[in-house]
């Protein structure tokens, strides 16, 4: 994570959505076209699944670390968010701007991205290029760390910083 200027390359994400369509599939060839290593969930890898579970199962598999961070998908966004930020560790956020998207890696660490699918092709690239640009603010950390308390998952990310 913060690897400014090189969009993630190398980077394992996690990306689930509870239903595919032209945004999800645009958006997963231009992360695997930019160096990600890709690891589809739900309809995306042509397994139908609600809101729900493929939140949660995206954000376990950031939170066990067998991928750095996630890309998540839903009709408005705001399900999958919640269905994530049930799992201990992960700070999925809402971004429907680039900007939000700088903000939410910069200030807060977030560790899903999520977005919704009402969101048009251009809109949703952009949004995972300011995500993928920037890293968190180290002087942010402590605060996130206030609210996370001790974490397995969180204490071993920062060991392997």
């Amino acid at each position: 994570m913060g690897q400014q200027g090189n969009l993630g390359v190398g980077m394992k994400i996690a990306v689930g959505s509870d239903e595919r369509t032209h945004v999800t599939d645009s958006v997963v060839d231009h992360l695997r076209r930019v160096g990600i290593e890709v690891e589809l969930h739900g309809p995306l890898n042509d397994r139908p699944m609600d809101w729900v579970d493929v939140g949660r199962e995206v954000g376990e598999r950031v939170a066990s670390g067998a991928c750095q961070q996630g890309v998540l998908f839903c009709w408005t966004g705001t399900g999958v968010s919640i269905a994530a930020n049930k799992v201990p560790g992960i700070r999925a956020a809402l971004c429907s701007d680039a900007e939000t998207a700088r903000g939410a890696r910069k200030w807060n660490d977030a560790n899903i991205l999520v977005m919704s699918l009402r969101a048009t092709e251009a809109v949703a690239k952009e949004i995972c290029d300011a995500w993928l640009e920037t890293g968190p603010d180290e002087a942010e950390r402590a605060t996130i760390a206030k609210l996370e308390g001790p974490h397995p998952a969180h204490t071993q990310r920062r060991r392997e910083s």
